[in-house]
């Protein structure tokens, strides 16, 4: 973690933001499963852990491809939403639990997985605990819709606003997922890294609550909420067309199995 303000308690900075990240976050493209399957053995046999679990939209894509998933998430907001999203599957297991303990039995697991969270994650305790729950040869795959912030005037300028009023985006922003800390996390460089097109469209109300649902966006009652609003409205005025604006992503996965020569310090 790169701020102080992320290491006082990640595990909490979403509780107020859940409806709004329920409603407004992306999912994931179906890219993710079919390489899954052709490269690492996914079938519908296999148990996932999805760790970091949140409002459940990475693990309903497991479960409708009918395996057994249990969601490890420790923000009891969020797990309680995701209780709810997919309470009609019998095959999810909601679990209180963490990256760094996930109160999982040993070796019971096929693949480890995890959407938009390794960023939250202490690489060292989580990788430990997710050898621990893998079964031999299991696999972990982390997962991120990436924002594309550059390629189109409106991305650059909602990545300028973000930078401006967001109350920690850049510390955030530096803790993600990329190929060097991937090197040390699955060892030695042996993983596979693969990308996939993802994309919303938003009216007004939907691209606010797509910037309320991230965690450095300043809450109500915060200086920087009100001005950053007005910025956000005068944006989408600027750059919409027929009354929507589109967020492009590449949705990147790191795969592979863990090694012992990690690097990782124990």
């Amino acid at each position: 973690m790169n701020s102080s303000s992320i290491e006082s308690d990640p595990k909490q900075r979403f509780s107020n933001r859940v409806e709004d990240y329920i409603r407004y976050r992306p999912g994931y493209p179906a890219a993710i499963l079919n390489a899954l399957r052709e490269e690492c053995g996914l079938r519908a046999e296999s148990v996932v852990a999805d760790i970091g679990s949140g409002t459940g939209l990475l693990a309903q894509m497991f479960l409708e491809n009918g395996n057994l998933v249990y969601g490890v998430e420790p923000n009891a907001a969020m797990r309680e939403a995701g209780e709810q999203l997919l309470e009609k599957h019998p095959h999810f297991c909601s679990v209180a639990g963490s990256a760094e303990a996930t109160t999982l039995p040993a070796a019971g697991v096929d693949f480890v997985v995890a959407g938009q969270a390794f960023h939250w994650f202490e690489p060292a305790a989580a990788r430990r605990e997710f050898k621990r729950i893998l079964r031999p040869k299991g696999w972990v795959a982390l997962i991120a819709n990436r924002r594309i912030s550059d390629a189109r005037p409106f991305e650059r300028e909602y990545e300028l606003l973000l930078r401006t009023w967001g109350t920690d985006y850049a510390a955030v922003a530096a803790t993600y997922p990329n190929r060097e800390r991937m090197v040390g996390f699955f060892g030695d460089g042996k993983f596979l890294q693969s990308s996939a097109p993802n994309q919303q469209l938003f009216d007004f109300d939907g691209l606010r609550g797509r910037l309320l649902s991230s965690s450095y966006s300043p809450p109500e009652g915060h200086p920087n909420h009100a001005p950053m609003l007005v910025e956000l409205k005068r944006l989408f005025d600027a750059h919409q067309s027929e009354g929507r604006v589109r967020f492009d992503y590449e949705t990147s996965m790191y795969y592979g199995q863990l090694r012992e020569d990690s690097g990782q310090k124990a």
